[in-house]
């Protein structure tokens, strides 16, 4: 099997950030200006179509022979670009993808920290240039006098500059063939390979978008943005009321007291109270409107919407560190707004025919309704139907299997009232009598906090943060439920020590540690300088943790950490971690494998996916029977067995429809 490694330098006007890859590629104006390859390990060639030169004939017939691999780092440009290249739709099976195979090794995602993460020698590293020459050679220019009004820069407006970024190219090439070869100690699953071609497809199908209802709402939410805005200015006076320097100054002066903050909790606390003037309490009902008023998702479709109303490239494949969960792209569609608006078809006519006072009279809120309506704009294609359907409790089933906790695997194969049976063991209420108009259905609240929060080793911190004093909790009852969830639920309580006293050994002492259904082991490979803790999942999928280390936590015990990408300074550094942690990554990748299998068996059953959110999938076909007929068959798929996770209770709703929403 021969090994091709390919580079492309490419230039369209539309900006790839905001309008995604695929509307970049379908760009009239796009096309590729340098194509580096290697052979199997070869030197690197640039092939500079820019100024005339061609492919060589076995490059492009290697193209298209599959005992050819074709490797590139974010493999799916170089394929979206090279399919429109070609002509053709290249077959995903053979291509590779080496930031993806970085991704499934734990390390993060770009060319440059990949490769000074795995410690590539300075000559084998991506160069420091390339933005700069990217952003001359590969995207318009702004017309000005000095460069003689021109829109774009050639190789003849600056001849070492081009020189340089053909060598830049080539050295993209050297980069991506190193990080492939420290990487080649881990192999990508077949399985796991499969699901990433099947993505590739998933993204280039795309969602059909209601460009009406997306211009209406960006529409009138600038009237009503500018509207509450206008009457903002008039209360106060102030220059910019959106400033919350300036509007915290003007209510201390209004109020007589310091306001600290005005976030969203802040201003709602503020408008409870019922001394505030008529001015004060206008002004944070208007904070509270304009915080409401953001038409980003809007705006987001509209710039990656593509020229036959699609939206394509929604989702990262393995976007989520360590677990390998999918990523959202461009729309985000893994954090969209419920919808509770009802109904939701007029409100759907009302913005599409702009009527915003008909809609402020029905809906009350306009900036939340159209908020709510966000995910209404993906639709079906024309003559077509979205299917929906969701996993129902995926990560507490998968918990309750992973650590053998019988009673709950019980709930999830009967009734499935979860929150109502853990109610029950925690406080020792019959199950019957937790229902709406007993004393005793109070408790399920505190079930429904507990099951949510505390799954994972969380203390009376997880609780508040899931909102228990919101929903009425005492604090003071706080560390009670933590004692009767833990107590209800020994088997998962006893997974976390186990799972944690296991990690520990295997980083100190190397080998292997079996835990249920897990297998935490030390890998290392002192010839390509790696070195990791790894979790084989029932899947046979593995997770890694790089270089991985004990020390010692402000409590004298035990501390695992390893090195990773910090979620919030998006940093390579080193992290902390415990049993109840590493138990939600091994749940949430269980999940995540659930969900790959089905979305597996969906395609090969022709039931096309067009995205999926988190445990959720969305078809998009032609009715073929009665929406219950569809249905039943997608859930039935859904539901079946896992063969890797015997004795895995799965159960999935949804809904079939024209347009997406959530019930």
């Amino acid at each position: 099997m021969d090994h091709l490694s390919i580079d492309l330098e490419t230039f369209s006007s539309v900006p790839i950030q905001k309008a995604g890859a695929q509307k970049y590629i379908q760009s009239p104006d796009f096309e590729i200006l340098l194509f580096a390859y290697s052979l199997n390990d070869a030197q690197p060639v640039c092939c500079d179509f820019l100024q005339g030169e061609t492919l060589p004939k076995w490059v492009a017939e290697a193209l298209l022979d599959p005992q050819c691999l074709k490797h590139a780092y974010n493999a799916p440009f170089e394929w979206g670009c090279l399919s429109r290249y070609m002509g053709r739709q290249l077959p995903p099976e053979q291509w590779r993808c080496t930031m993806f195979h970085g991704l499934y090794a734990g390390y993060t995602a770009g060319l440059d920290a990949t490769g000074r993460a795995l410690g590539l020698p300075e000559d084998k590293r991506k160069l420091n240039t390339g933005k700069a020459l990217i952003r001359y050679f590969c995207v318009p220019c702004a017309p000005s006098k000095a460069n003689g009004g021109r829109t774009r820069n050639y190789p003849h407006h600056a001849p070492d500059r081009w020189e340089l970024f053909k060598e830049y190219n080539r050295q993209d090439v050297t980069t991506e063939m190193e990080i492939e070869h420290r990487l080649s100690a881990i192999p990508v699953p077949d399985k796991v390979q499969k699901e990433w071609e099947t993505d590739l497809i998933i993204n280039s199908r795309g969602v059909a978008i209601d460009m009406d209802i997306v211009e209406g709402a960006l529409e009138l939410g600038a009237t009503v943005r500018n509207s509450l805005t206008t009457e903002a200015v008039q209360i106060s006076g102030l220059d910019n009321p959106n400033s919350v320097r300036q509007l915290s100054s003007w209510l201390e002066t209004e109020t007589g007291e310091e306001i600290t903050g005005l976030r969203k909790d802040t201003a709602a606390k503020m408008l409870a109270r019922d001394d505030n003037s008529s001015e004060v309490q206008r002004m944070l009902e208007i904070r509270q409107e304009l915080g409401k008023t953001s038409t980003k998702k809007y705006d987001a479709i509209e710039q990656a919407v593509c020229s036959d109303g699609r939206v394509r490239g929604l989702l990262q494949f393995y976007g989520a560190n360590r677990t390998g969960r999918w990523a959202g792209r461009l729309v985000q569609v893994q954090n969209l707004p419920r919808t509770y608006t009802e109904p939701l078809e007029l409100a759907r006519d009302l913005v599409k025919g702009r009527k915003l006072d008909a809609l402020k009279l029905i809906y009350g809120s306009v900036p939340d309704t159209l908020s709510q309506l966000i995910r209404t704009a993906f639709i079906a294609a024309p003559g077509n139907v979205l299917i929906d359907a969701d996993f129902s409790a995926i990560e507490a089933r998968v918990i309750s299997w992973l650590a053998g906790e019988k009673w709950r695997l019980e709930v999830f194969r009967t009734h499935g009232k979860i929150y109502e049976a853990s109610a029950s063991q925690m406080f020792g209420v019959p199950i019957e009598l937790i229902k709406k108009g007993n004393p005793e259905y109070a408790l399920r609240q505190k079930g429904k906090v507990a099951e949510l929060a505390l799954g994972y080793q969380g203390g009376t911190g997880a609780l508040i943060n899931m909102g228990a004093l919101d929903m009425g909790i005492p604090e003071e009852d706080l560390p009670d439920i933590v004692s009767r969830w833990r107590d209800a639920n020994k088997r998962i309580r006893d997974l976390w020590y186990k799972v944690d006293s296991a990690a520990v050994q295997v980083i100190s002492q190397g080998g292997s540690v079996g835990v249920s259904s897990l297998v935490l082991a030390h890998e290392w490979d002192a010839n390509q300088n790696t070195d990791y803790m790894t979790i084989t999942l029932p899947s046979g999928r593995k997770l890694f943790y790089n270089a991985p280390q004990i020390g010692e936590n402000q409590w004298g015990n035990p501390s695992i950490s390893y090195m990773g990408m910090d979620q919030t300074t998006k940093k390579w550094k080193r992290i902390e971690t415990y049993g109840g942690k590493l138990v939600e990554n091994c749940v949430q990748a269980i999940a995540r494998d659930c969900l790959a299998q089905a979305i597996e068996h969906l395609e090969a059953a022709g039931l096309p996916v067009i995205f999926h959110i988190h445990d959720e999938v969305v078809i998009d076909i032609k009715p073929f029977a009665s929406n219950k007929e569809m249905l039943a068959k997608t859930i039935e798929i859904m539901s079946r067995p896992v063969p890797w996770a015997p004795g895995l209770p799965l159960g999935a709703d949804g809904w079939v429809g024209k347009f997406f929403k959530k019930d």
